[in-house]
C-alpha cells in the first residue's frame, strides 16, 4: 500500500485537477506516481516540466527510455522498470533492447556511451572525470547534449527515489527479472 494518497482527476482540485487532466489527455490514463506526486501540485508540475522539457531536447524518445531503464535497474525501481518497459515499447524499443537497456549495453556505439555514463553518474553519485566526458564526446555528444544526458539521469533518480519513498503501487504489466524477462521478450 502507498504511504501517501494517490490524487485521482475526480478527487482533485484546483492546478492539482489541471495538471492530472492535462496526464491523462497525454497519456490516457494518470499513472499512480503522478497522482501522488499531486498531493503537491508543486511537485507535479515541477517533475512535468522538467520532463517535457527534456522531451524536447537532442536525445531521442527511445534513448530516454533506454537511460531510464538503466537508472531504474541501478536503483531497483520497479515502478519505474515496469512504467519504462512499457513506455519504452511505446516509444519502439524491442524487447531485447529494453532487456539490454536495463543492463546498461547496446550495440549502438553511440547509446553504449550514453548508458555507460548514465550508470557512472548513479553509482558515483555524479563524480565522473575527463575520461568518462570524454567517451561521450568521442561517441557525437556535443555539450548540449552531455547536459541532457545529465539532466535525464536526474529526472530518473527523482522518479526513483520518489517510488521507493512512497512505495507507489505499480499500475504498469511488471517488468520481469532481466534473466526471465517476458516482457523483454520480442
Amino acid at each position: 500500500m502507498a504511504r501517501l494518497n494517490t490524487i485521482t482527476k475526480d478527487t482533485a482540485n484546483g492546478q492539482a485537477k489541471s495538471l492530472l487532466e492535462a496526464v491523462e489527455k497525454k497519456l490516457g490514463k494518470v499513472p499512480n506516481m503522478m497522482g501522488a506526486m499531486a498531493n503537491s501540485p508543486a511537485v507535479l508540475e515541477a517533475y512535468l516540466n522538467f520532463s517535457g522539457a527534456l522531451a524536447k531536447g537532442s536525445l531521442t524518445a527511445k534513448v530516454r527510455e533506454q537511460i531510464a531503464l538503466a537508472v531504474g535497474e541501478r536503483n531497483d525501481c520497479q515502478y519505474c522498470l515496469a512504467a519504462h518497459s512499457t513506455l519504452g515499447k511505446l516509444a519502439g524499443l524491442s524487447g531485447d533492447e529494453i532487456a539490454d537497456s536495463r543492463r546498461g549495453a547496446s550495440p549502438d556505439e553511440r547509446t553504449q556511451a550514453i548508458l555507460s555514463f548514465a550508470k557512472k553518474l548513479v553509482s558515483e553519485q555524479g563524480r565522473v572525470d575527463e575520461s568518462d566526458v570524454r567517451q561521450l564526446r568521442d561517441a557525437g555528444l556535443n555539450d548540449g547534449g552531455i547536459a541532457e544526458v545529465i539532466a535525464n539521469v536526474a529526472v530518473n533518480l527523482f522518479t526513483n527515489y520518489f517510488n521507493h519513498a512512497v512505495d507507489t503501487v505499480i499500475d504498469f504489466p511488471k517488468a520481469e527479472p532481466i534473466e526471465a524477462c517476458g516482457v523483454c521478450a520480442g
